[in-house]
């Protein structure tokens, strides 16, 4: 299923797109708010959606989404199904073996959440930590938390940085449910069938305004380590059909032209002013 991505009328008045020039296919999920997902009218909606548009604009490029599901969604980018993901995806040593990401957009916290009322909210934790520092703070609040998930079933996303944390070792051997999407998770997070959840925090504040559901998150905010360094443009790594081929440099130009426009984005303010929007908080990196 295809949208078109352009703005109509409104991108003349800042573009002229020229006719030979090759239409970028951008991946998205659709499926994890606020960052991407579909509204009831059928529409792709979601601060990287708008944010998308944006760095089309800044790019003069002719841009159209795809909808992917996450489990597909890297195998499917370098089957060159499209040219590149903005689906929330943080940047991992682990992703880089495989693909290559533009600067950092935007830093995502995760954190646990638990419905009100369960043992886990008087957790004691720093409000964040970093694992990349080897602090006393960071060592005694991964111990705490290990205590905290011992027994407890703990539901998150299928192949992701949450379920890369949960089975890393630092919070022990931890007893994981995956899911799809994250909208499955929340559900059944809710209905009692997870102990505890983890994903990125404004997934669950997300979750909890609009269902209603008595979501509360809890612990710090978690960063470094499994989490990568912030969320950015995926895309193929030059190299993968030799950098002197017609793709090679295609996707070379690619990746130069997204650090353009992320950069463009970032000096204008227009990051900082869609996240606010999509946040109320300013995430930008």
């Amino acid at each position: 299923k295809y949208k078109k991505f352009g703005l109509g009328i409104l991108i003349s008045f800042f573009l002229t797109v020229s006719s030979n020039a090759d239409t970028i296919r951008i991946a998205t999920e659709g499926a994890y708010p606020p960052w991407n997902s579909i509204d009831s009218s059928g529409k792709l909606v979601g601060f990287e959606v708008e944010l998308a548009n944006w760095l089309c604009i800044y790019m003069k490029a002719d841009c159209k989404i795809v909808e992917q599901d996450w489990d597909g969604m890297i195998p499917s980018l370098r089957l060159r199904k499209y040219d590149a993901i903005m689906a929330g995806m943080s940047i991992t040593e682990e992703r880089k073996k495989v693909m290559t990401f533009s600067q950092g957009y935007a830093t995502e916290p995760a954190t646990l959440a638990v419905m009100k009322g369960s043992s886990l909210e008087g957790m004691n934790t720093p409000d964040a930590i970093n694992l990349d520092r080897s602090s006393s703070d960071v060592k005694k609040a991964l111990k705490t938390i290990t205590a905290s998930l011992s027994g407890k079933t703990v539901c998150t996303q299928t192949a992701t940085i949450h379920q890369t944390f949960l089975e890393s070792g630092d919070v022990g051997n931890v007893k994981v449910r995956t899911y799809k999407t994250q909208d499955e998770v929340n559900l059944d997070l809710a209905s009692g069938r997870c102990d505890v959840a983890l994903a990125a925090k404004a997934s669950f504040i997300e979750y909890a305004e609009k269902s209603g559901k008595a979501v509360v998150t809890v612990g710090p905010n978690l960063a470094g380590g499994a989490f990568g360094g912030g969320v950015g443009v995926g895309l193929r790594k030059a190299d993968q059909f030799g950098e002197d081929s017609s793709f090679g440099k295609r996707d070379a130009q690619l990746l130069k032209d997204f650090n353009d426009a992320i950069d463009i984005a970032r000096k204008t303010g227009k990051i900082s002013e869609l996240a606010i929007k999509w946040f109320k908080d300013d995430v930008s990196m």
